[in-house]
């Protein structure tokens, strides 16, 4: 139970990765100003949280069963929650696919929509009612930067992205008459057990149906210097955390934060020409002709300091 005066924050998919490490950065903030109420669908993998956590738990911390894709889940969770207050909701729970999209099931598709757009309005929706009779409230959505810029092979969790985007682009006009901010937190790739899990699992799949040239640019230089860009350019969890945590305390929080300034020319480029084709004839060339080069790149944009400006600074 949050004590007079502290701020209840719910956060999704605090199993690992950015929503333990949100969790923990909350809850163990010096002015105790957070009781944060750490969520996951199976509660038998709390243990590194709780690890992580330490004296935090039980005190400024409590966990809670929460499926964002289940109705009834969602809805539980929340009435189970003093007076149904949620004063900021960070909605961090995701699910990746990548691949040759003729290679993926409709099926596969849908679950991704499931719970990278679906969960997150489902929340959203649950809480949003009580934050407009407050008159005050943040809702804190953890995206991509393929939410804003379309990655190749990425097609089916880029469209999730950019469809939460827009989703929350639109409400956030809304909201702003009730005092309620929105806020976008669009990493690059970050160093999780998610992330790696899943480049594994993709370099051992089959994809059925798709051209043999299809398949080796995929498999042979997209994989690879998929690797090698994480390695150059992945921030930690830590580093999302502490950004999620400065969008809080910001007096005027931004919409957009993007947490990586090595992105920021990527999206600079598809905004300066509304016909989209810089931006697509540049994706282009960048894969097609200058292949493993990327890599080198990749290194390059490592170096760009003064981009940073653009961005928002863990510290």
């Amino acid at each position: 139970m949050a004590s007079p005066g502290q701020k209840v924050v719910l956060i999704t998919g605090c199993s690992s990765g950015i929503g333990l490490r949100t969790a923990v950065t909350l809850a163990k903030d010096k002015q105790k100003r957070y009781h944060v109420i750490a969520t996951m669908r199976d509660l038998k993998r709390k243990d590194k949280l709780v690890e992580a956590a330490g004296e935090a738990y039980g005190n400024t911390l409590s966990l809670a069963v929460l499926d964002v894709c289940s109705d009834e889940s969602v809805k539980q969770c929340i009435n189970g929650i003093e007076d149904r207050r949620v004063d900021i909701l960070i909605n961090n729970a995701g699910v990746g696919l990548v691949g040759p999209v003729e290679s993926i099931p409709i099926e596969d598709m849908q679950k991704v929509f499931e719970t990278n757009f679906f969960g997150v309005v489902r929340l959203i929706k649950e809480v949003m009612p009580d934050m407009k009779k407050r008159k005050e409230g943040h809702i804190i959505v953890v995206t991509s930067v393929m939410g804003l810029q379309g990655v190749v092979f990425n097609d089916v969790y880029t469209a999730s992205k950019f469809a939460i985007e827009g989703f929350c682009e639109s409400l956030a006009v809304q909201l702003l008459r009730f005092n309620i901010r929105l806020s976008m937190i669009e990493p690059g790739p970050v160093h999780t057990e998610f992330e790696g899990k899943m480049i594994q699992e993709v370099m051992q799949k089959e994809y059925p149906g798709t051209d043999p040239d299809t398949l080796y640019q995929f498999k042979t230089i997209y994989l690879q210097s998929a690797i090698n860009i994480f390695e150059i350019m992945g921030q930690t969890p830590d580093v999302i955390a502490r950004c999620i945590k400065k969008v809080i305390e910001a007096s005027t929080p931004r919409f957009h934060n993007l947490t990586n300034p090595l992105y920021t020319p990527i999206i600079a480029m598809k905004y300066a020409d509304e016909t989209g084709t810089l931006s697509v004839q540049g994706f282009y060339h960048m894969f097609y002709s200058l292949g493993p080069l990327l890599n080198v790149t990749a290194a390059v944009m490592r170096f760009s300091s003064f981009l940073k400006r653009r961005t928002v600074s863990p510290d």
